[in-house]
């Protein structure tokens, strides 16, 4: 694996938001990948190697493979024998897993979130999650009813904090202001997608909310969906993410011309850096400050291992190699 030696980079961690929970620069999410190219026990050496490397974070979400992730993920860890204390666990929940079931499907009302919190912690095998987040934004259900059923999750130990994920500043701060108002639990964090071509939430849409709330971020897509891997330009290879059945909405974007010449910048900076296109890209999300997590994804240990090495191309990135990259990818 290119950037990778015994002495390279430790792992960092750092807070969520203003919160005192503590969670690794570089974290493994298991979407796209745990049920439909993971079983456990491939699922169980990804994780170890992810651990060995440092991570202490590990994300799921109740809709990947419609559930069939959390007990994937949940089985592992319990093959691997660690202990509660040992790692910080997240799930997501709003699109449901019982087809379109009224209440049950695309909705954070306080009926679904209290039967979705329960169903994802017994697919998990866990008594609680580390953190909780509602995956989208409910225009339908007052935020105000979605609050209360959080901060209720929260008080009876089921989740420790909570978040969101693709939410607008405008709906993050009303229910920060919420919370506020009524002495219930705030949302602590935000997932939002962070690439060297998507930037726009986090750089300027967030801008506000670090300061003004402590907004955390646990960013998921460093790689484009794979695109800044480098590995789409000359083609969609076969058993990539966008060869699978399901994901041929990727297909156009992965291999427009416009993109992948942005990606053959990157992958000739990363060259120069002896780093993979890979961890260069990851190593950029991280070395935004506002950004507490990067949730990387893999379908193989030698993935998760290649991902790792990400610290050492954050070691490299210094500020002129980080305008030139940024400069290079965006024209």
């Amino acid at each position: 694996m290119t950037g990778s030696s015994s002495d390279s980079p430790t792992m960092a961690y750092r807070r969520l938001g203003r919160s005192g929970l503590q969670v690794s620069v570089l974290s493994f999410g298991s979407w796209v990948t745990f049920g439909t190219q993971v079983d456990t026990g491939l699922a169980r050496e990804c994780l170890s190697v992810a651990r060995d490397a440092g991570v202490n974070f590990f994300d799921n979400a109740e809709a990947y493979a419609g559930g069939e992730s959390e007990r994937i993920m949940g089985r592992a860890i319990a093959e691997l024998g660690w202990e509660r204390w040992s790692y910080v666990i997240s799930t997501k929940v709003f699109w449901g897993i019982h087809g379109n079931v009224v209440n049950m499907a695309n909705t954070l009302n306080r009926k679904y979130l209290m039967h979705a919190i329960d169903g994802s912690l017994e697919r998990l095998g866990l008594d609680f999650v580390d953190v909780l987040y509602c995956h989208r934004p409910d225009p339908a259900t007052p935020i105000e009813e979605t609050v209360w059923a959080m901060s209720d999750i929260i008080s009876t130990g089921k989740a420790h904090y909570w978040g969101t994920s693709e939410w607008s500043a405008d709906e993050i701060r009303a229910a920060w202001e919420i919370a506020e108002r009524h002495h219930l639990h705030k949302p602590v964090v935000e997932q939002p997608q962070y690439n060297l071509l998507e930037r726009r939430r986090v750089e300027r849409e967030y801008a506000r909310l670090y300061d003004d709330i402590g907004l955390g971020l646990t960013t998921w897509s460093p790689l484009a969906s794979g695109l800044l891997t480098g590995k789409y330009i000359d083609g969609v290879p076969e058993g990539s993410r966008a060869s699978l059945p399901g994901y041929e909405w990727l297909r156009d974007i992965l291999v427009d011309p416009a993109n992948n010449a942005k990606a053959r910048k990157l992958v000739d900076l990363a060259a120069r850096l002896e780093v993979t296109p890979s961890q260069l890209a990851i190593a950029w999300c991280a070395s935004n400050p506002r950004v507490s997590s990067v949730i990387t994804g893999a379908s193989s240990p030698d993935q998760v291992a290649e991902n790792m090495g990400a610290l050492v191309a954050l070691a490299r990135l210094s500020p002129e190699v980080k305008a030139e990259l940024e400069t290079g990818v965006r024209h």
